[in-house]
């Protein structure tokens, strides 16, 4: 079962995406990040990629798109806050 992050790996894990461009949310234990693309098709195939492995990780992001941009939130809402999952499919999603 997955776990809200400790102090030591919350460091660990989200040092390297804060500085990759996710920020912590306020009010929240979750990170968001603002993907921007060349054109709506382009951010609508991006989400799709990045559904096929959220799916496959069962862990569904909270996200939204207008137009060229994509905001995704990343909590794990079984541990009410941040868990390495959250860290993983961040890192999936800078990868895509």
């Amino acid at each position: 079962m997955t776990e809200l992050l400790s102090d030591d790996t919350r460091k660990l894990l989200l040092d390297p995406l804060i500085a990759n461009g996710w920020t912590l949310v306020d009010g929240r234990d979750a990170i968001e990040k603002t993907f921007t693309f060349g054109s709506f098709v382009d951010a609508f195939a991006w989400m799709t990629k990045a559904a096929i492995w959220a799916e496959k990780w069962n862990h569904h992001p909270e996200w939204s798109n207008v137009y060229n941009r994509v905001t995704v939130l990343l909590t794990t809402h079984d541990v009410g806050g941040l868990s390495t999952l959250d860290a993983k499919l961040a890192r999936k999603l800078d990868s895509l």
